[in-house]
Order: C-alpha cells, then structure tokens, then sequence
C-alpha cells in the first residue's frame, strides 16, 4: 500500500517484510506474530504465564473504574521501539496538547482564558475504543505492508482475557467486558497515547473547522475536549455542541454527557485543574492541600505526609511545587519557601 501523500515525508524507517520488521525489532518472526495474537489465542485460552499484560484496576472519583493494563517487559521494550523510531517521527494536530512534547495543561487552557463562554467535553472510554482495526488501518496509511501493519497493529492493542475480570470481581457491566474483549489501545502502553492523538487526527480537523466556522477556539487534552469563543457562540452553544457529539459519534467515540460542562464569565470557568476566567491560574483547593501537607511535612517530619507509601516522596512533592510554580509564579514561590525547609532523612 502506498502511504497518503503527507506521510512521505515522515522519516519513520522503511520495512518491506515481516522478515524486516523482525530484523528491525530484534525480535523472531514467530515472537512477533506472539506478541501480536492476530488469531485471539490469548483471549480464547488464556494461560496467565504466557500473556502479555499485568491488570490494575482502580477506582474513580465518580464510582466507576479505570482498567491500566501495562505490558510486561519484552513487549513494553518492542512498543518503545515503535514509539521512538515511528510514532515520535509523526506530527500531531495542532489543537492535541496530551502527551505531546513541548504542549501540556497549560497550552491546552491558555487559548480559552478570559472567552465569554468555554464548554467543556469528555470523551467516554477512549483509549479502548480506537480499536485494533483501526490500528492496522493507520500503519497501512503510513506506507506499510499489509502483513506488517497487520503485526504493527497487533502489538500496539490488547484483548483482555475474561480471566481477568473474574480474579480482579470488580462490578462492570456487560457493555463494558464487551469493549475490552476486543482488541482496543491498552491504558498503560508506552504506545497508546501517541497513537491516541494520532488516531484522533481527523475528529481533530473536523472539530477545529466547525470551531473555526462558529468564531471558537477549539483545543484537546487526551479524551478533555475544550471549546471557547464570545457571544455568538453563547447564543447556539447547546446546538453547537450537538454538532460536536454528532462528529465525535461518525469518528468512532462517544460523548461522556454527564461531564458535559458550559460556563459562563459568571461562574468559575476552569480545565484540567486551572481556572481560565482572567488568566491562568491554580484552583484554591489545591493549592491550600499542597500547602497544608508541606506545612505538615515541616512541622511533623515528610514520613508522616506520605500516606501512600511513595518511594520517591521528595522528587513527587518537589514536582508538584515545580508545577504551580509554572502557573503561578508569587505562589509557586511561597511553596518552594516552605518545601525548603523540610528536613529530609
């Protein structure tokens, strides 16, 4: 298959043959076609010992549960391989700020502060519904063989075997199990957020063209989805975001529209943890938390502040502070003041 025009110029490596992608990987044919499971062996007899995946599941805020599946150490080695040589040569769109260098929370607020409206999207389980089909589709777009993009896509998705389910006795729904025992982007790979925003490059033209249309700034942070403009899109917000979930649907995701948010100058406007309606900045709650527990640290030693048992407590607090530091410059640093006083062991 010829690559689409524009990819001709990626330089991601030429790989004709399935024995060249072996040579490339410095994996075996036979490995390949393992770690790929085209065929669903591991989901049709499961063998704990020879699948590719550790499961972890943990809870959410709102009850629900959020599935991180982590490869184990051959097959997360060969997706960093695939990640490094290919998918980090590919360009994402400009409106995807998620786990793309050089962008972060605040690129993906900034273009919404001070708007007179900012409606807000979330995107309903999305990195396991960009299935494996659509992988292989995508590593054919991008110039390669059928046999190899076929084993490409193999590598890069999981099928979750109902083993899992039953040892883990978490209550999800039939819907759900359904999803994961297809073969879908696994929360946890090195590869999925790449191929995420890569997988999402079209949904992302078409949201930016109908932002543009409506007099809208249009940005995205993995399945965040924001949209800011003035008084013409205040006036049709509720249609427009019709529009939106309508295009969100014929791409292949779903709206999460109990997250659906629409604010006004009059409310505290925010995304992803900052507050937009001025400029940008920290919400109060965690600022006066991360306060509280540096204070705590000073006044009763770090070992009593690490509840959850981190082995490197001072680099995550030292991050934190680094954070708010990035947003808010006066009180990053009264933060940094009282971290400096803490006495380490």
């Amino acid at each position: 298959m010829q690559p689409a025009a524009v990819a001709k110029a990626w330089p991601i490596p030429p790989i004709e043959t399935v024995a060249a992608l072996a040579q490339w990987s410095g994996f075996t044919p036979s490995e390949l076609a393992w770690f790929a499971d085209l065929k669903g062996l591991n989901y049709k007899r499961p063998q704990p010992r020879l699948e590719h995946y550790h499961y972890r599941f943990l809870a959410k805020d709102n009850g629900n549960i959020r599935l991180i599946e982590s490869p184990k150490l051959r097959l997360k080695s060969l997706q960093r391989k695939i990640l490094s040589s290919i998918l980090d040569r590919i360009p994402v769109h400009p409106a995807a700020h998620g786990f793309v260098h050089g962008r972060s929370i605040q690129t993906f607020a900034a273009p919404h502060v001070g708007k007179r409206i900012v409606l807000r999207m979330d995107l309903e389980d999305f990195f396991p519904s960009i299935s494996g089909a659509r992988m292989q589709g995508f590593f054919r777009t991008i110039g390669y063989p059928e046999p190899v993009a076929d084993l490409l896509g193999g590598i890069v998705t999981n099928t979750m075997p109902k083993r899992a389910w039953r040892e883990a006795a978490v209550p999800v729904g039939f819907d759900v199990q359904s999803l994961y025992a297809q073969p879908h982007l696994p929360q946890g790979a090195p590869t999925s957020p790449a191929l995420a925003n890569l997988a999402s490059y079209r949904v992302d033209c078409r949201l930016t063209g109908l932002a543009r249309a409506a007099g809208a700034a249009y940005t995205r942070y993995a399945d965040d989805l924001a949209f800011s403009g003035g008084e013409s899109l205040h006036r049709s917000v509720d249609r427009f975001a019709a529009q939106v979930a309508v295009i969100l649907r014929e791409e292949g995701f779903t709206v999460h529209h109990r997250k659906t948010r629409v604010m006004c100058q009059s409310v505290r406007q925010h995304l992803a943890g900052l507050v937009i309606n001025q400029r940008l900045n920290l919400e109060r709650r965690d600022f006066d938390r991360l306060k509280a527990v540096l204070t705590n640290c000073v006044r009763h030693g770090p070992v009593s502040q690490n509840r959850e048992g981190l082995q490197n407590f001072r680099e995550h607090l030292a991050g934190r502070v680094g954070f708010i530091e990035s947003v808010h410059a006066g009180k990053g640093s009264r933060l940094r003041a009282i971290f400096n006083q803490i006495d380490w062991p």
